[in-house]
This record gives C-alpha cells, sequence and structure tokens, in this order.
C-alpha cells in the first residue's frame, strides 16, 4: 500500500473509533487484518460459546477456525446441510452466547452503525443477549453520514450478499438495489445503533484494510 493511501486509512479510522468512544462503545484502530484476529483471539476462551453473524470479514480472518482450536463451541449456522430446526437452534443460541462476532455494513465518521439483514439474527444479537461482542470492520466500510450508509447497502453490500448467497434478486441482475418484494429478499430489518446498547459490552474493531462487502 502506498503512503498516502496509508495515511487516508490510518486518518479516518482512527477518527471513526474516536468517535465510536464518544458514544460509549470500546473502539481501536488497527492497520491490518492479522492485528484484528489477534484481538479477537484474546476474547476466545475455552468451552465458551462463540457465535458469527455471517460476515465475509470475519471468515477472512479465521476466527471460526481460531476459535475452534481454542477449544470453543462454535455456534455457526451457515454450516452445509443444516437442517432448518438445527438452524434456528443455532440463531437462537447466538443470542445468548459468551461472544458474538461480526462486522457490519457501514460505520459513519460521526460513530453510528448500520447494517441490514434479512433474518434479524445478527442485528438482534448486536442489540442485546451476548455476554460479549465484537464487530471487526475494515475501512471501505467508513462513510460520511446515514445517507452514504444506507447508499453503500443499496449499491454494493446488497447486491455482492445476493450474489454471494446465489439469491435470484433484481439486484444481482441490475448491480444495485432494486428495492424488491419477492420471498427471497434479504433486506428486511434496518438497524442504526448510534450509542452503544446499555448494558452491553461492545468493542469494534476497524482495520487499516479494504475487508468484506
Amino acid at each position: 500500500m502506498d503512503t498516502v493511501a496509508s495515511w487516508r486509512n490510518d486518518t479516518i479510522g482512527e477518527s471513526t473509533a474516536r468517535s465510536l468512544k464518544k458514544n460509549g462503545f470500546d473502539a481501536v484502530y488497527v492497520k491490518t487484518g492479522a492485528e484484528a484476529a489477534e484481538l479477537v483471539s484474546k476474547h476466545l476462551k475455552k468451552g465458551a460459546t462463540v457465535g458469527f453473524g455471517g460476515s465475509m470479514t470475519v471468515k477472512g480472518l479465521g476466527i471460526q477456525e481460531k476459535a475452534a482450536a481454542a477449544g470453543c463451541e462454535v455456534l455457526d449456522h451457515n454450516v452445509p446441510g443444516l437442517a432448518p430446526e438445527a438452524k434456528t437452534k443455532i440463531l437462537k443460541r447466538q443470542l445468548t452466547c459468551d461472544l458474538f462476532v461480526s462486522s457490519s455494513n457501514a460505520i459513519t465518521l460521526e460513530g453510528e452503525i448500520v447494517n441490514v439483514d434479512g433474518t434479524g439474527n445478527r442485528v438482534a444479537a448486536l442489540s442485546f443477549g451476548p455476554t460479549k461482542t465484537v464487530v471487526v470492520v475494515g475501512v471501505n466500510k467508513i462513510v460520511r453520514d446515514l445517507d452514504e450508509a444506507f447508499a453503500r447497502v443499496e449499491s454494493y453490500a446488497a447486491p455482492m450478499n445476493n450474489k454471494r448467497l446465489d439469491r435470484p434478486n433484481p439486484c444481482v441482475k441490475a448491480g444495485v438495489c432494486m428495492d424488491c418484494d419477492g420471498d427471497t429478499r434479504i433486506c428486511r430489518i434496518y438497524q442504526i445503533l448510534r450509542k452503544r446498547p446499555g448494558g452491553t459490552d461492545f468493542t469494534v474493531i476497524i482495520v487499516g484494510e479494504e475487508m468484506g462487502y
């Protein structure tokens, strides 16, 4: 990475971390994904239940494998071949797990965390339930304000995730949100965390690299 790009990432990453702290979150900026993975690993305790929000960012860091290696019980609702009843049971257990690890669709420079879900398991767990919550976000997800946050979801995050999940929704053909009404729509629950949810232990790790969608 050239020095100008590194300067920009450091500047907006550190600024956003400061805004998150003002909003009550524990927040830290690190330059690399490896540093972020190391910070998350400190919370992986043998026997702990660890839930995941279906994040490509977290998957790219190998956190699930690290959790399994540490002797944690991994609550992964995306295991291939899971029966619907088993998947639902895991989703519900994630709401009361010892550690919930996820990413976010966007974070504003003012320290607001924005997410759009289809089932709602991620936004529910980010609001209340887990003993400890950790969100890992690349600088590519930092935006100026809420308008830009939702624009990012519509123009990038939602189409990319629809393609990844092989959903037959219009945005897969158009490349941008078409505000569809079908049963396979994944954009159903819209969440803004303006402040740290009351009573939660919530850490945000901002990474000076592009990560996830």
